[in-house]
């Protein structure tokens, strides 16, 4: 089977798979924990490079308070909690967003993981936090911008390469494939310039429901599709 070499989740559900259930939104994340960690382990086991996951965007701090606030507590615990695991399986972790945005605490427990986790060679997981599509592409511009202003890039110069190298995911290839749950068939703000050839899937499956199998059933649909990138398909 053809495997991706980066594969980008939208976790899409958890709070109306908590309301099907008659509890709180925030009992929908919690349970969307171990969904994350299937994936993690599966992308690990087949040796796919690179893994990002959507996990909080811009927009999500609208939510409400007690909303925000067990979300940041739940990824606290979360990574603390995994951290060790993701050694264990060699698994490099990242973060890519408005970090400064986040709780200190957040913050804290992040950057510990990113450096105790900083010599592993396998999967690079990538999670995304406060992060949005608009804002990755407007503060790469700014980030031009300033070094325009300072002499350290030439005007006439910017070509996409160069505008590349001030995204968030500088270094990163963009995702080859794009999954998201809940059956919204929507990028939601996410990767908008990454995701430009991009293949979706949209799984029906609400995000604490998805699984391994799932997993394998999106990557074995990728498989059989033709990547062709704008060209004709090659004939003899």
């Amino acid at each position: 089977m053809s495997l991706p070499k980066h594969v980008s989740i939208i976790m899409d559900g958890n709070g109306r798979w908590a309301k099907a259930r008659g509890k709180e939104r925030l009992f929908g994340h919690q349970a969307g924990t171990e969904s994350v960690r299937q994936a993690v382990e599966t992308a690990a086991e087949l040796g796919i490079a690179y893994l990002s996951l959507f996990a909080f965007s811009s927009e999500n701090w609208g939510r409400p308070k007690v909303e925000v606030d067990g979300l940041m507590e739940l990824l606290v615990r979360a990574v603390h909690a995994e951290t060790p695991s993701l050694i264990e399986n060699n698994v490099k972790l990242l973060a890519i967003g408005e970090i400064s945005h986040l709780p200190v605490q957040v913050r804290e427990c992040f950057g510990q993981s990113v450096r105790d986790t900083a010599c592993c060679t396998g999967l690079q997981l990538i999670l995304a936090l406060s992060y949005s599509g608009t804002w990755d592409i407007l503060q790469a511009a700014n980030r031009y911008a300033a070094d325009l202003r300072s002499g350290k890039v030439e005007a006439n110069g910017l070509d996409a390469a160069l505008f590349e190298s001030y995204l968030s995911t500088s270094g990163i290839p963009h995702p080859d494939l794009l999954i998201r749950t809940s059956g919204e068939q929507r990028i939601s703000n996410f990767m908008l310039w990454q995701l430009a050839y991009t293949e979706f899937y949209f799984s029906q499956k609400l995000w604490p429901d998805f699984r391994r199998e799932d997993f394998l059933e999106a990557l074995e649909e990728y498989a059989g599709r033709e990547r062709r990138f704008g060209k004709t398909e090659n004939k003899q």
